[in-house]
């Protein structure tokens, strides 16, 4: 570029010399009348310059193609070119400096060798001395800006304090008011990025957005976004006064009107969703999708909430993952819950709940049936809770012989039968008892659904009676076994007493 001005100022001397001495031959043969007036009228001079204004373009020597339109403008240029200066002192210490566009009272006032600077409004760019590829437009725009470039700055007072911060964005009055060194910066909105001072690639979007920011890579997008955020970095926040109270929390993503409104120092966040995560100050590693998710959360760290209300009541719970319509919106301060379609319950902690009571009516789930595993049997208790039954004395009480009580068994009719269609399409035989008939027998034999009717028998309880009786008869078997083993041998004796006594009788016989 300085080398194409040169050459173009050289041409330009050139016809500096050759113009004049034109004239001057050019004088001898036309009549006086029409001799050229010097200087031109309406502010024309050599190099294709225009002044209009007592002191514009007074120093110039080869600078080409210059506007000065206003008092002073342009008034130190020499050599530079192509600039166009309308307004009091405008580009008023400009010398070498091309390529610049001055309209405004100062506007570009301190520019000395900076180019292709554009500045409109009084005192727009004023202090820029070097600084190169700047927009100004607007009242004080960019106006301590010295030597950074590459800024583009359209409103009142807009980065109205850079010095030296390059390829910063700023469109609304006082946006980026108070950027200095900050570099690649987007602040669009009255007030935007406000504090800025050395931050950089920030982006705001909307009134107030990120107004006290002073950290790095922040988005913000609506009115008031990370409005009080200071020191917090890598955050983004989407929505209206969406991460507004946050100030040095960071990596946290808020998407949604007020979405985590009140998040101060908390990291590592997501909220998607209007509200979601409303409350969140110091809470960390939450997510939270759908509106009003997680919404009172406070310092609850690593929960999971995906639904509309969802966990919209914990307060201080951790661990917890709901999903799901108002999933888990019972939930105030359990941790480690886990509640897919089901309310939960307040204050309870590493429960797992999944489905409504009444509104799921069956369950598949794959990845049981005919996969061969071992360990404990599962069971359902009466509150659709499931489990293993434990068999040790640390979870019972008043234990005591079941002695008669399994004589009930006798009463019980075992049947043949099959299921009902619609429970099994295929009417394999089955083998087993009644559940009301077995009720008749008793009444703790088996198990009752929400009405209290007889549902399904306690098959395991039957194993036990059967083993009791079954005991009962092996010890009366072995008890008779010991008095037979008894009788044997008091025979057995006898037979040897009856033998010596035959002896005996034989041996006095044989004597006579």
């Amino acid at each position: 570029m300085q080398n194409q001005i040169q050459l173009t100022n050289a041409i330009t001397r050139i016809r500096h010399w050759l113009i004049p001495l034109a004239l001057a031959v050019g004088c001898f043969a036309l009549p006086p009348m029409a001799r050229a007036v010097e200087p031109p009228p309406d502010g024309g001079y050599a190099n294709y310059n225009t002044a209009e204004g007592m002191n514009a373009l007074l120093t110039l020597t080869f600078g080409l193609e210059n506007t000065a339109l206003g008092y002073n403008a342009l008034y130190y240029t020499t050599t530079g070119s192509y600039n166009t200066a309308t307004g009091y002192d405008a580009l008023r210490l400009n010398t070498t400096g091309s390529f610049n566009t001055a309209t405004g009272a100062s506007a570009l006032f301190n520019n000395t060798t900076g180019g292709s600077n554009t500045a409109t409004g009084y005192l727009a760019l004023g202090l820029n001395t070097t600084g190169s590829y700047n927009t100004a437009s607007g009242y004080n725009a960019l106006q301590k800006n010295s030597t950074a470039s590459n800024n583009t700055a359209t409103g009142s007072s807009a980065l109205s304090l850079n010095t030296t911060g390059t390829d910063n964005t700023a469109h609304g009055a006082n946006a980026l008011f108070s950027n200095t060194t900050g570099n690649r910066n987007v602040a669009n909105g009255s007030s935007a990025l406000y504090s800025n001072q050395t931050g950089g690639d920030n982006t705001a979007t909307g009134v107030n957005a990120l107004y006290f920011n002073k950290a790095n890579y922040n988005t913000a997008t609506g009115y008031q976004a990370l409005e009080s955020n200071t020191t917090g970095s890598n955050n983004t926040a989407h929505g209206l006064n969406a991460l507004n109270a946050n100030t040095s929390g960071s990596y946290n993503t808020a998407n949604g009107a007020s979405a985590l409104f009140s998040n101060t120092i908390g990291t590592d966040n997501t909220a998607e969703g209007e509200l979601s995560l409303y409350q969140n100050t110091t809470g960390s590693a939450d997510t939270a999708l759908g509106q009003a998710a997680l919404t009172n959360n406070t310092s609850g760290f690593q929960n999971t909430a995906l639904g509309t209300l969802a966990a919209s009541n914990l307060s201080t719970g951790s661990n917890n993952i709901a999903v799901g319509f108002e999933a888990g919106m019972n939930l105030t301060t359990g941790s480690n819950n886990i509640d897919i379609g089901d309310l939960g319950v307040a204050g309870e902690s590493g429960i797992i709940r999944i489905g409504t009571a009444a509104t799921q009516t069956a369950s598949f789930i794959a990845g049981i049936n005919g996969v061969p595993v071992s360990g404990a049997q599962v069971t359902v208790s009466s509150t659709g809770q499931l489990g293993t039954r434990p068999s040790s004395a640390r979870f019972k009480e008043k234990i005591k012989p079941m002695e008669k009580a399994s004589e009930a068994i006798f009463a019980l009719e075992p049947v043949t039968f099959e299921y009902k269609h619609q429970l099994d399409s295929e009417g394999a035989p089955q083998f087993g008892l009644v559940a009301e008939e077995a009720a008749e027998v008793d009444p703790d034999l088996v198990t009752r659904d929400e009405q209290g009717k007889p549902y399904s028998v306690r098959y395991d309880a039957v194993n036990a009676m059967l083993l009791n009786e079954f005991l009962k008869k092996h010890r009366k078997g072995e008890e008779q076994a010991c008095r037979l083993e008894k009788l044997e041998s008091r025979i057995t004796q006898l037979k040897s007493l009856l033998s010596q006594r035959d002896a005996e009788i034989q041996a006095v016989t044989d004597n006579q």
